[in-house]
């Protein structure tokens, strides 16, 4: 399964084995992720896509235990980072680590960098959390990570509020803060979306270039598929908590395996070709507390359902290659346990 992505030489990075997290409503939890395994090398950058309400977001605050406290709790599974199983971690374990070997750049910058202070002051709150450094010499480290990222007049920036600066420079900031104890691991949810065209090329390349010069890993969650073909090494597409297609990127864009994919990707619109109307895909994500307890999530969207995509669940397996989805129009993807008649199945 997740091995097969990397080098049997390589150690994972991270490694998430059958990942379940759940809300709680109206007392009772729900899994908004649903049996998650993957694995993100050294100096890999892994991209993770889907609608809104398929779970990215969710499994990154998984990993970094950022969960709303009473209402989110991971419910099963493992998160291994460096060997360890930090799901396991206490508050005081997991500050050790978040910030200085794992560290999350959020959606929207204005929400997440605090008013009331400066940007200096917030940058170096991190590195002296974590680095036995003096105020000034946090100071100068604040500045030069500013000038890193491509932050013009950075010894005024750091005396400055996040009010006072534009959306592009504000997500530049919070890169800094990221980056600024060297992490070996950096989760990015959807870090260009509130951000122009132009000001998204450049925080990609910008960030692209942060990951070679410090051999970073990067898990970079996002629902634009163009971001992934521009950056990453490896995809993972989710539907409703769970991963139904995983693949080296440039597999996935040469043959989706998975319908919902193929979808995805005619949804995204064609500068050679002139069309009235954008393909999109009919229906919602099912919600945490409506979700099919068996089948396939996807079914009542999928124009290639079959009667079994209602009552068999499908399996993650590989289909073509290193190439995995979980669909019933494969025959890997069918259960084991020999109840089904498999007959006529075929792939895409």
């Amino acid at each position: 399964m997740a091995a097969m992505y990397g080098s049997k030489e390589t150690t994972p990075l991270l490694r998430v084995k059958n990942l379940q997290t759940g809300f709680k409503i109206d007392g009772e939890y729900y899994n908004a992720v649903e049996g998650v395994s993957f694995d993100v090398r050294p100096k890999q950058i892994v991209g993770v896509v889907g609608e809104s309400g398929c779970g990215k977001s969710v499994m990154s605050l998984s990993i970094m235990q950022l969960l709303p406290d009473g209402i989110g709790k991971i419910r099963g599974g493992e998160i291994e980072f460096e060997g360890q199983d930090i799901s396991v971690f206490s508050d005081k374990q997991m500050n050790s680590i978040r910030g200085k070997d794992i560290s999350m750049i959020f959606q929207e910058p204005m929400t997440s960098l605090n008013p009331v202070f400066t940007i200096g002051y917030q940058i170096e709150e991190v590195i002296l959390n974590h680095e036995n450094l003096t105020k000034k010499e946090a100071r100068l480290r604040s500045v030069a990570l500013l000038k890193q990222v491509g932050i013009p007049r950075a010894e005024q920036i750091v005396t400055e509020y996040p009010h006072q600066l534009s959306g592009g420079m504000r997500q530049r900031v919070m890169i800094a803060m990221a980056i600024a104890c060297q992490p070996k691991l950096l989760i990015a949810d959807e870090p260009t979306t509130a951000l122009d065209v132009t000001v998204q090329a450049q925080i990609l390349e910008l960030m692209k270039g942060i990951q070679e010069a410090n051999d970073m890993s990067i898990i970079l969650i996002t629902h634009d598929l163009g971001v992934v073909a521009e950056i990453c090494d490896e995809v993972l597409v989710m539907y409703a908590g769970k991963i139904v297609e995983r693949a080296l990127v440039e597999d996935l864009f040469r043959g989706p395996k998975h319908p919902y994919t193929e979808l995805l990707m005619k949804a995204i619109p064609k500068m050679d070709e002139d069309v009235e109307e954008l393909a999109t895909i009919e229906g919602l994500v099912p919600s945490v507390v409506n979700m099919p307890p068996v089948g396939c999530r996807f079914a009542n969207r999928c124009p290639k359902a079959m009667p079994e995509c209602l009552t068999v669940t499908p399996q993650l397996a590989e289909v073509a290659g290193r190439h995995e989805a979980a669909c019933l129009l494969y025959e890997e993807s069918w259960p084991t346990d020999g109840k089904r008649e498999r007959e006529g199945v075929a792939a895409l």
